[in-house]
């Protein structure tokens, strides 16, 4: 049995969270190794909708353990708010379904003002699109060795040292946007309202994640956000502040680079992208914004309308490479039902000359014109399809012409929101 890592291929809201939650049957262990509540992952089970942001998506499918890895940075209060908002909806929630990594830095009031300070005060063309909910700023305080973490919360006879280290340099911060110094105690008391519940989940998970891989335990690793916005190998400086491609499942977990053997990626059969940032294959017109009306395309945590292009096939290729996908799950295959032609982006066009891949440096991905290739579309549907001899004949040609341009095969088809309305091709975990 094979233990599988779910990234994003794209730029984000590929449908990972209708994938993972189809795929958490076969796991035991869902986890969360990267990013914080900025992710929203969109559930529809039994015609229930549910919306996360935080949680593993495993959490409302009784049976399954979900970890929230030390990857993640962690808003407590938020964490406190979406368990109470799943336990209104009658999911379970408890120590024995959840458990949050000792090691997690924790978002706080102080990362969420400086994050909206920052973006609100970017010059013109120069904001990065970010969800202003503290995530970068509680990274930058990761690795500037200053931030608080979850164990924090079980020993308030240390905090005082640790917020006067953080205030240190917020204030500074602070004071240069002209604002007021934040006083310790209003930290404290921050920490102090959410500290008994969240004590409530917390874990070695690093310890636990590996007597359950002994144990032979199916684990299902969960990205946030897509490869694109990786902070490494994304469109640098318009991406989010962790590694989003698959290798981090084993630093944001602590289980090692042999934590997991099948790499699954989700594509949609078109792109979008929410926020600032390169998008070759953007369509500003009619056809753009049918594609956005037909797919939904607004963002689950920001309610933004999402831009809206063709594939490309460019971007999902070079994202098979750095993540090492072994199978693509494509996504929404449906939106794209009644078009008389869909267009692919096989390459693009760099001052004349043409190239396979997108540049690293900025200027130039802003440079880039996609070169495509027409496909013709089908006039039924695929709506609900839950085989292959239920697609339309030209559907089925335009997924393996996907598959051909990317170098991966698609492992599933996914046809709706709803779970049930997926074609398996191949199982991750049976690999």
């Amino acid at each position: 049995m094979a233990n599988v890592v779910v990234v994003g291929a794209q730029w984000g809201d590929e449908g990972k969270g209708k994938i993972v939650d189809w795929l958490s049957v076969e796991a035991d262990v869902v986890v969360r190794f990267q990013g914080g509540h900025n992710a929203g992952h969109t559930l529809v089970i039994d015609g229930v909708t549910y919306k996360l942001s935080l949680l593993p998506s495993g959490i409302v499918r009784p049976g399954k353990l979900s970890v929230i890895g030390n990857g993640v940075v962690v808003d407590p209060h938020h964490l406190v708010k979406e368990i109470a908002g799943l336990r209104k909806q009658g999911v379970e929630v408890s120590r024995d379904n959840l458990r949050v990594a000792e090691n997690a830095p924790l978002i706080l009031s102080v990362h969420r003002d400086l994050d909206a300070l920052r973006e609100n005060t970017a010059a013109a063309g120069t904001k990065i699109g970010t969800t202003m909910r503290g995530i970068g700023p509680a990274y930058e305080d990761k690795v500037g060795r200053r931030a608080i973490r979850v164990m924090d919360l079980a020993d308030f006879s240390t905090l005082d040292a640790k917020i006067a280290r953080l205030l240190t340099h917020h204030n500074a911060l602070r004071r240069g946007f002209g604002l007021d110094e934040i006083k310790p105690q209003m930290i404290r008391d921050e920490l102090a309202a959410v500290a008994e519940e969240v004590l409530t989940y917390v874990d070695r998970t690093w310890s636990l994640l590996e007597d359950l891989r002994r144990a032979g335990k199916r684990i299902l690793f969960e990205g946030a956000q897509g490869a694109l916005l990786d902070i490494d190998h994304g469109t640098y400086p318009y991406v989010t502040s962790s590694n989003t491609v698959a290798a981090n499942a084993a630093t944001g977990s602590g289980l090692g680079p042999k934590a997991a053997q099948y790499v699954l990626g989700i594509a949609k059969a078109y792109t979008t992208r929410v926020g600032e940032g390169p998008f070759p294959c953007e369509l500003n017109d009619a056809t753009g914004q049918l594609i956005g009306e037909k797919g939904h395309e607004f963002g689950t945590v920001t309610g933004r309308p999402r831009r809206c292009g063709w594939f490309d096939a460019v971007l999902v290729r070079q994202t098979v490479k750095t993540s090492g996908i072994d199978g693509i799950a494509l996504t929404k295959l449906d939106v794209l039902d009644g078009f008389k032609e869909i267009k692919v982006c096989t390459a693009y066009r760099l001052d004349g000359e043409t190239i396979d891949y997108l540049p690293a440096a900025q200027a130039a991905q802003a440079r880039v014109e996609p070169i495509y290739e027409v496909i013709e579309g089908w006039p039924g549907t695929t709506q609900g399809a839950r085989s292959w001899a239920q697609l339309p004949a030209a559907a089925v040609k335009y997924v393996r012409r996907i598959e051909e341009l990317i170098g991966a095969p698609v492992s599933l088809l996914s046809t709706s929101p709803e779970r049930a309305d997926t074609i398996l091709v191949h199982n991750p975990f049976q690999d």
